[in-house]
């Protein structure tokens, strides 16, 4: 390949195709609070994409726009808001029923498709993701609504017969927790922060949401659909520093579920802020270092195709990437000579270029910390194996595959969240279990092998570590309706389709003595429809 020039992928103003283009900076004075857009004159955070531009000047981020910096005083009248319109439980949302809620999910589908140009021309200049995965997040997003409208239209008409047990007539549904704490990841803002907030939303939670800090401005245009198709206080945006907000929305413990994709950290800081984390309910998605296990039985080349996709996904920026991989010994050299064969064939370029694979990086920092991790895998005697491997330009980092690691190097046990393959040598299985059992994350493993028996052998250890064992392929979260979570320090929770809308609710149940009276009184509240809980209405 040789030596490639990073400086060739930046493009001036003028070079940028006017299909994707930005109509122009988008300066958002406003947030969605109480059922109304309340106009915000206070300080403003700038976003600047990780697209940088060639100036005269030399190359410079991309200003894209603006949003409100809100202070605490806002965060509490958005959290009141919610809380009245949730009226402990007695709110027009909690007590609608379920058929109204999916009428207005529905109605809010039908206007964010609406804004799908708008939405994925932001994703792209604002995190940096191909136009192509762009859409794709769009498509997947609107696509798990409906499949989450169906989930609880099956779970409905499980519920809407009664049950009789032991001389006791009861009707078991379930019902909502309360007021929900929605914070996004950046890497998915659309997609992740949605399947978590459209199913709380849609069991009768009212909502408090705080977009993420990259990947801010693309919610903007979708705010007035939040507005128009739900009922006032129901759904609530939250601006601001996360560390000044967040605080104080937790230690007044009216937050009754938090749900956040981010890391076990923040995550941990926040639940000890809550008064009574008894009643707490979180439901999380938290850091993980999934491992590639490449046995001497693997077909190296499966093994190349699917490391290479599960670690630069997105830039090896998803939750679910490979951040690990063991190769056994006996295939070390020529796995490193294809994988490195492999990685020099993707293309490098801005979102837009068509069939783009590497992009640049959103986080400011990242860069500076992907090349401490390298510089310390050097100095305990790891080397760079690919050309170019590790090579910056601003916000673009080429992928480095870092081998032999260790377990004295930062590799071996930080999520890198980036495009840097850690790859380390074994002699014998028990060395990656071992790796397993030891490691603070437990979300996904992929093992890679043609020997049912080996197969055999791993699986039963590794469903003890891990949520997902991956054979012969990557990790990855979906299809949406398998459950997707992780033990220790990687999840809390379950997310599927089905699985979070039970996390978001409760099962309540009505329950009398089976008797004459009691029928009778139970057949008129059906008959008359006077309870939207009480009913044998069948959703179609």
């Amino acid at each position: 390949m040789g030596n490639i020039n990073l400086d060739s992928i930046f493009v001036t103003e003028e070079e940028i195709p006017e299909a994707y283009r930005l109509a122009g900076e988008l300066h958002q004075r406003e947030y969605l609070s109480n059922g109304e857009m309340r106009k915000w004159d206070g300080a403003v955070h700038t976003v600047l994409s990780p697209v940088c531009i060639r100036t005269a000047e030399g190359l410079q981020r991309k200003v894209i726009g603006t949003y409100p910096l809100c202070t605490e005083k806002e965060s509490f009248e958005a959290l009141d808001a919610a809380v009245k319109a949730y009226d402990n439980g007695r709110g027009e949302w909690p007590t609608m029923s379920v058929a109204d809620r999916i009428n207005c999910v529905d109605k809010f589908t039908q206007r964010i498709i609406q804004k799908k140009d708008e939405v994925v021309k932001l994703l792209m200049w604002e995190i940096g993701k191909s136009h192509a995965d762009s859409v794709k997040e769009f498509d997947r997003t609107v696509e798990y609504i409906y499949a989450t409208i169906d989930a609880l239209k099956d779970l409905d008409r499980q519920s809407s017969k009664f049950s009789i047990e032991q001389g006791i007539v009861a009707q078991i549904r379930r019902s909502p927790l309360g007021v929900v704490l929605c914070m996004g990841p950046f890497n998915y803002p659309l997609n992740e922060t949605f399947t978590t907030l459209i199913p709380a939303l849609i069991m009768g939670n009212t909502m408090l949401f705080k977009p993420p800090k990259h990947g801010t401005l693309l919610h903007y245009p979708l705010l007035e659909a939040f507005r128009d198709c739900f009922p006032k206080g129901v759904v609530n945006t939250i601006y601001g520093r996360g560390n000044k907000i967040i605080p104080g929305l937790m230690q007044s413990g009216k937050v009754n579920v938090l749900t956040l994709i981010g890391s076990s950290k923040v995550a941990n800081e926040l639940k000890k802020l809550h008064p009574k984390i008894n009643r707490l309910r979180a439901i999380l998605g938290l850091d993980a270092k999934n491992a590639a296990i490449i046995t001497s039985n693997a077909d190296i080349k499966l093994a190349v195709q699917e490391t290479v996709l599960g670690s630069l996904s997105f830039n090896g920026q998803r939750c679910t990437a490979l951040k690990i991989v063991f190769v056994h010994r006996s295939l070390a050299d020529v796995f490193l000579k294809e994988l490195a064969e492999a990685v020099a064939k993707l293309k490098i370029g801005m979102p837009w270029v068509e069939g783009v694979a590497l992009t640049p990086l959103p986080e400011p920092h990242k860069p500076a910390y992907l090349k401490e991790c390298i510089e310390d895998a050097i100095e305990h005697g790891a080397a760079v194996i690919n050309e170019n491997g590790g090579m910056i330009k601003e916000s673009f980092v080429y992928p480095a595959i870092v081998y032999p690691v260790n377990k004295d190097m930062k590799l071996y046990e930080e999520e890198q969240f980036g495009p840097v393959i850690p790859v380390v040598p074994f002699d014998s299985l028990e060395e990656p279990i071992e790796y397993l059992i030891e490691s603070t994350h437990g979300q996904q493993v992929s093992i890679f092998s043609n020997d049912d028996q080996e197969i055999a052998a791993l699986i039963d250890p590794l469903v003890n570590q891990v949520s997902r064992v991956n054979i012969n392929c990557q990790c990855q979260r979906g299809p949406d309706v398998f459950p997707f979570t992780g033990r220790k320090d990687s999840a809390e929770g379950t997310l599927s389709v089905v699985d979070a809308l039970r996390s978001f609710s409760i099962r309540s149940l009505v329950a009398t003595k089976l008797n004459e009276q009691n029928k009778a009184l139970l057949n008129e509240i059906v008959e008359s429809n006077s309870s939207n809980f009480l009913s044998t209405k069948f959703l179609f």
